[in-house]
């Protein structure tokens, strides 16, 4: 196994553990009282991340995208928390927002750099 379809592995496995980690708060948030527009945002983010795992793990064209979905709808929903809903301070959320894209970007080079390689060799 080379070091590239390790990376590919780990980022796979990433994103699989983030996307049930955020999966796991719906049902309370189904339960509970919450706000619509956080619900959606959720459900956005462990759809995205579960999509991207399959698509990493599958080196499927797309998986690159999928991240950099993943990516921004993190950053969206800390926005909204910060911004729109007031739950967490304003620079925290920016941080985290800008810090979401910047990892996505990257990861979502890494993926392309790794496609372009494979298709080079094959």
């Amino acid at each position: 196994m080379s070091d590239r379809s390790t990376s590919s592995l780990l980022i796979a496995v990433a994103l699989a553990g983030y996307g049930a980690f955020i999966a796991s708060y719906v049902p309370a948030m189904l339960l509970g009282h919450s706000v619509p527009l956080l619900l959606i945002c959720f459900v956005l983010q462990a759809v995205c991340a579960l999509a991207a795992a399959v698509g990493v793990w599958r080196g499927e064209k797309w998986a690159a995208g999928a991240v950099v979905l993943l990516g921004v709808s993190v950053a969206a929903t800390w926005l909204i928390e910060g911004f729109v809903l007031g739950l967490v301070a304003y620079l925290h959320a920016l941080l985290v927002a800008v810090l979401a894209i910047v990892v996505a970007l990257i990861v979502a080079a890494h993926l392309n750099r790794q496609r372009q390689h494979r298709s080079r060799t094959a």
